[in-house]
């Protein structure tokens, strides 16, 4: 098995869209490729999912243990030809200063050897000391070599071929020009996630697969050897077995919401759950028979016009939730179920359960890690206060709130709804702007299908 982690010097190097050409092109060759996503990033794993045919799963030191990650990447890369682990931000970045959660972290937890991406743009000569001074900061990183990216020509790639060969001891992997003409939209610092972008989305991930074929060396890439992992990984432990009742739990999909952790979708089927999927801007009702509702996150935004327009989805749902269905929403489908959005100085109307309008802003209302601590209010965790780490990345805000809101959670870090709390509790519903992820340290789905199954049992 070959295996590789592919990161940068800093964000924006174009490394998302080599590690989505990378994985397609060697997919295209009919190897198996199993992609993962440092972080807890949602719109990078669909693209890769998307390229490799094989759900792409996220390695995050926040949101999970060390263990946790362990086992997953041995459960996810077994019987796979190729692993490609794509890291965020740069090699060295993260929350600690003592490295603790950077990329490098990460790689030689895994024991992977790390392909450097460089934006060369407006340097030649200065790449020298920057890859020997990568080398230098940490001797415990394997490098597999350097791809050039955005380069200016051949002149351009002829120099900085010399140079890296004359002072450095780093394999040029590839050297990929700059490219006008392969154009991935990115929204709020990131591609626009590839189920927004229907048919196009396939064009976008050939022309990238091109583009790796012709200017990366894909042969070496694959003859890069993988080691195991240096720690012993543990065995996976179950948090709860329940017996298949044949629960069937509603969620969101299509161009709207599409923000879904495959692991979390998993635990819901491991645990007897029927996962019924349905859009909210072209089906006419919810599906019959539903014991619960899951509307997760996206860019309702982009989609406002088509979502307020199906107004029989809408009142499908708003009955729903009135009647007590168990009902979770993230983010964008907390927006969906707002009483309206504001987007060009014009409301758009929505579900009307929560009674708080929505409104776009320029800049992020909240971004990054959180730390929760639920509260007594919690539906799901009554008996119990838990302390959760997770994530949130929204540019909206909530308008008009009553000040008798029940919420789920205090925050301790974040911004959740009003930087204090985040979680509206209504009826059977909990709607926040936090992104949860089910792991070692947050077993939500668990949570909220034993809560599924105690509502239904009052019914």
């Amino acid at each position: 098995m070959s295996a590789f982690y592919i990161s940068a010097a800093h964000k924006s190097s174009g490394k998302t869209t080599l590690s989505i050409g990378i994985a397609s092109a060697i997919h295209q060759r009919g190897r198996s490729v199993q992609a993962f996503k440092k972080g807890p990033d949602y719109i990078d794993p669909i693209w890769l999912t998307q390229a490799t045919r094989n759900a792409c799963y996220n390695l995050d030191f926040f949101t999970s243990g060390k263990d946790f990650i362990l086992q997953q990447y041995a459960l996810h890369s077994t019987q796979k030809d190729v692993v490609l682990v794509e890291g965020n931000m740069g090699l060295f970045d993260g929350l600690a200063l003592d490295g603790s959660d950077s990329n490098a972290a990460m790689a030689r937890l895994l024991n992977l050897p790390v392909i450097l991406v460089i934006d060369a743009s407006g340097t030649s000569r200065g790449i020298a000391p920057l890859l020997n001074g990568y080398q230098q900061f940490d001797h415990n990183i394997r490098y597999a070599g350097v791809i050039l990216n955005k380069v200016a020509g051949s002149r351009h790639q002829a120099k900085l071929t010399q140079v890296i060969e004359a002072y450095t001891d780093f394999p040029i992997l590839g050297a990929v020009p700059r490219n006008t003409e392969i154009q991935v939209t990115e929204r709020h610092l990131g591609l626009i996630p590839s189920n927004e972008m229907g048919d196009d989305a396939v064009a976008v991930i050939e022309q990238l697969a091109v583009q790796a074929r012709e200017h990366i060396d894909i042969d070496r890439l694959l003859a890069i050897e993988s080691s195991k992992p240096a720690l012993e990984i543990p065995p996976i432990v179950e948090t709860i077995s329940f017996a298949a009742d044949q629960l069937r739990i509603g969620v969101a999909m299509d161009e709207a919401f599409g923000f879904y952790y495959p692991g979390d979708l998993e635990r819901f089927k491991s645990l007897g759950v029927e996962i019924v999927p349905f859009s909210c801007l072209y089906d006419t009702a919810l599906p019959e028979n539903l014991d619960g509702l899951f509307i997760g996150g996206g860019f309702p935004e982009t989609q406002v016009a088509g979502l307020s327009a199906n107004q029989s989805m809408l009142q499908s749902i708003r009955q729903a939730i009135l009647n007590h269905m168990p009902a979770y929403a993230e983010c964008g489908g907390m927006m969906y179920l707002c009483s309206n959005l504001v987007q060009n100085d014009h409301a758009y109307p929505l579900c009307d359960i929560i009674p708080a309008t929505v409104k776009m802003n320029k800049k992020p209302q909240g971004r990054g890690y959180v730390i929760l601590q639920s509260s007594p209010l919690h539906p799901w965790l009554k008996s119990t206060t838990k302390t959760i780490q997770a994530h949130e990345f929204h540019y909206s805000n909530l308008h008009g709130l009553p000040e008798d809101v029940r919420y789920a959670y205090s925050i301790k870090r974040g911004a959740g709804i009003d930087g204090l709390n985040d979680g509206i509790v209504m009826y059977n519903l909990i709607a926040s702007y936090t992104h949860l992820r089910q792991t070692d340290r947050c077993v939500w789905v668990d949570d909220f299908v034993t809560f599924v199954k105690t509502c239904n049992r009052q019914n």
